[in-house]
């Protein structure tokens, strides 16, 4: 009688990291009994990953265009092994500028900018992806270098000028109006529970302005070669990031009276900032050479949850997704994860 194939020699996935990608983005798989007659294949659903790197027990694979969210399997002389799920972030969006997060309202629709070169004036300043549709629709113009992104608690959207230090306030139907003037190079943008804006300008300074428009120096921090990314959090914190000369940056924290501290040290080149409804921050940025979104949890841990190239923000939609956003296009991951907002 012919023996059957042991279970044991068959492909075993132990684990899967960072859980969730973007096309270009690379995943470790750990496991054993990848090596063999035969050269280990890797699938996310019926898409095939190329590998980068292979061994018997650890292989390294990239997410190709178009590959679904879905299942992981290692393949090797016809066994294949039990499948482990990823989390694929689907393209939304294409065609894009942006250079920090992206912004939600409250109905699920985003918005993102095609910023431009220093100085240049693009056709269109911030695309809207509409919620229902799923379209992407040219939704502000004649911003210079639209930058930062932020809705307010009544759901109007801001925008950020790098080039002439204006933030701009927009209306449902797209109007544009001056809020505020004179926030130097003016990048992040975020509000707190009372109402109260905050501006990163890059050079140095942090302003808060009141509901009244009413400027107030609120922190000052070491310049930015890039910007300056904010988020607010559920600790009632501001937290900022932005890249510096340092290849060991900083995500940093500022108390309601403008203490600053080093909340975590550690990431190459952090961007845009989001929090989760538990309290970890998450930040565009790289992590022990790899790129994407590092989660930090609120015990000040950090670990990779999503890779990819190319990222420099990063919202929760109304529901449980998170938007990623890289320096041309916007991926929408479903990741299972509410996103914390101040109400």
């Amino acid at each position: 009688m012919a023996l059957g194939k042991s279970a044991d020699s068959r492909p075993q996935i132990l684990e899967v990291s960072p859980p969730a990608a973007i096309p270009g983005g690379e995943f470790q798989i750990h496991g054993k009994n990848f090596a063999g007659r035969g050269s280990p294949t890797v699938t996310i659903g019926t898409t095939a990953a190329p590998l980068v790197v292979g061994s018997d027990s650890f292989l390294i694979a990239r997410v190709p265009e178009g590959a679904p969210s879905g299942e992981i399997v290692v393949g090797r002389n016809g066994d294949s092994s039990a499948a482990r799920n990823l989390h694929v972030g689907v393209r939304i969006a294409d065609g894009l500028h942006p250079i920090a997060n992206p912004a939600v309202d409250r109905r699920g629709n985003i918005y993102a900018t095609f910023s431009g070169t220093r100085g240049q004036k693009t056709p269109v300043s911030v695309f809207q992806v509409d919620a229902v549709t799923g379209q992407s629709v040219p939704f502000v113009s004649e911003i210079v270098n639209a930058s930062g992104l932020a809705m307010d608690q009544d759901d109007m959207l801001y925008v950020s000028s790098r080039q002439d230090g204006t933030i701009y306030r927009i209306s449902e139907a797209g109007t544009t109006s001056v809020y505020v003037e004179g926030m130097g190079v003016a990048t992040g943008i975020v509000f707190d529970a009372s109402g109260n804006m905050y501006v990163g300008d890059r050079s140095g300074t942090i302003f808060k302005v009141s509901r009244q428009r009413q400027i107030y120096v609120f922190a000052t921090i070491e310049p930015s070669i890039s910007a300056y990314h904010l988020a607010w959090g559920p600790d009632g914190y501001l937290y900022v990031a932005g890249p510096t000369t340092s290849s060991f940056d900083t995500v940093q924290r500022i108390s309601p009276a403008g203490q600053v501290e080093t909340y975590y040290r550690g990431l190459g080149r952090p961007q845009g900032l989001a929090f989760d409804s538990n309290g970890n921050v998450y930040a565009a940025a790289s992590f022990r050479g790899r790129r994407g979104v590092v989660r930090i949890t609120p015990a000040r841990e950090a670990n990779l949850f999503l890779s990819g190239p190319g990222i420099v923000g990063l919202a929760f939609s109304p529901g449980t997704d998170m938007i990623v956003a890289t320096n041309s296009a916007l991926y929408r991951v479903a990741v299972g994860i509410a996103g914390y907002r101040i109400t």
